[in-house]
């Protein structure tokens, strides 16, 4: 079952996310994306880590870029902790941007060809059929610990929040 919800904005319009929001104790719906190698990546790939979602609408934007960046510093710090940073961009596109940037702690997914995570998730964006920004931690047994839908799509999420569930953990 789909629910449609207007509860978020960009440069201030009302979008409308499509899929199943999830919450704080949700058991973690598995997922599968594509990696910069193209070969299919599942949530369950990581299974007995702490997993921490970094949803984007585009690393090809200022506020994604600093997102991803943040995460890519913080993954030194972490221990038994894997940051999965999952957008709409293509795997090609992602992979430019970790060369790029250096981007070498998190791993790069892609969600373009069958939106599996944002249907999934309740990040998807229906009318430009991108991700919207926010935050999923999920603990090492599967279950959601975190969950940060971002109201207004260009500003960051609450990187110090996430990041204190996923040490605490």
């Amino acid at each position: 079952m789909e629910k449609h919800i207007d509860m978020i904005t960009f440069g201030g319009n009302p979008l409308t996310l499509v899929g199943e929001m999830v919450k704080v104790g949700d058991k973690a719906k598995d997922f599968t994306v594509l990696g910069n190698d193209l070969a299919p990546h599942k949530l369950s790939d990581y299974n007995g880590k702490i997993r921490i979602i970094s949803v984007v609408p585009s690393v090809d934007t200022g506020v994604c870029a600093a997102q991803t960046r943040r995460f890519n510093v913080e993954a030194a710090k972490l221990e038994n902790v894997v940051i999965l940073t999952i957008s709409c961009d293509l795997p090609f596109a992602l992979g430019r941007f970790c060369a790029a940037e250096g981007i070498d702690k998190v791993i790069t997914l892609s969600d373009h060809k069958e939106t599996d995570f944002g249907l999934k998730y309740g990040f998807l964006i229906e009318e430009l059929r991108l991700l919207s920004r926010g935050i999923v931690v999920v603990d090492a047994h599967g279950i959601v610990r975190y969950v940060e839908y971002v109201k207004e799509v260009t500003t960051h999420p609450d990187y110090d929040a996430a990041l204190e569930v996923a040490r605490a953990l």
